[in-house]
């Protein structure tokens, strides 16, 4: 991806596009609220219906935020025609409320991109990392 403005403009219509097209995202109610070179930023509000028996977001809610943060990240690399081809997560503690992803890109060849993303909570006591994970896409067709 190039970081000429009209083709970056271009490029965040395309990711916001394909962001709200996705049913899943919309049922939880994530958004995409950073789309940068090398950088993808999700944020899923906390809501009861997304709780685990305990109270806690459930991991698999999570899961969902690392999955679309690295895939997004990824995609200000290799453009939008690209999947996840594999996540690992690491859970540090419960999330007790809204969700911010923050994808990173750490390398990338023509075909793959290899991201690592944090997720953090938000607490009484502030920003709380709840998990880490890694993961990688690849371009499709």
């Amino acid at each position: 991806m190039s970081d000429d403005d009209g083709q970056w403009e271009e490029a965040v219509a395309t990711a916001r596009a394909a962001f709200a097209a996705q049913d899943f995202s919309a049922l939880i109610g994530a958004e995409l609220v950073r789309f940068d070179p090398g950088v993808a930023e999700v944020r899923v509000p906390f809501r009861e219906q997304l709780r685990q028996q305990f109270g806690f977001v459930h991991g698999g809610v999570i899961a969902y935020a690392i999955d679309n943060a690295v895939t997004f990240a990824a995609g200000t690399r290799l453009g939008p025609g690209i999947l996840t081809s594999g996540i690992t997560i690491s859970y540090l503690r419960p999330a007790t409320g809204d969700l911010t992803a923050v994808a990173t890109v750490v390398g990338t060849t023509r075909r793959q991109a290899v991201v690592r993303c944090e997720v953090f909570s938000e607490a009484e006591s502030g920003r709380v990392l709840v998990a880490s994970g890694q993961g990688t896409a690849v371009v499709t067709g």
